[in-house]
């Protein structure tokens, strides 16, 4: 894949990722704002945007959303097959929900 490519790439993901975090808060706010990590100030932000507005911010060269998983116990607790598995998204979530929120995108 060449640089073009992955900038493409990079585009494509910032505008699903901007459309998506739009929904998702207008569907339900705290929800979003607690599955997309993010303030109450930059939820309104995401909002407010317009059509032209998330097409110019997606068309950055870096990638907006970021990869939240940093923390092995949490990652692990997504990805392996737990004993109990009726609390593993629960276990997940309140692993998630002491991830600290981002103040901007």
């Amino acid at each position: 894949m060449n640089t073009l490519d992955t900038q493409e790439s990079i585009r494509e993901i910032n505008l699903s990722y901007l459309i998506l975090a739009q929904r998702i808060l207008r569907d339900d706010r705290a929800i979003g704002m607690f599955r997309l990590g993010l303030s109450a100030e930059v939820a309104d932000l995401l909002v407010s945007l317009s059509l032209p507005q998330v097409v110019k911010l997606a068309s950055a060269d870096q990638m907006l959303c970021a990869f939240r998983f940093n923390d092995h116990m949490l990652l692990s607790a997504l990805t392996q097959a737990p004993k109990n598995t009726d609390i593993a998204a629960t276990h997940a979530a309140i692993l998630m929900a002491g991830q600290p929120v981002k103040a901007l995108i």
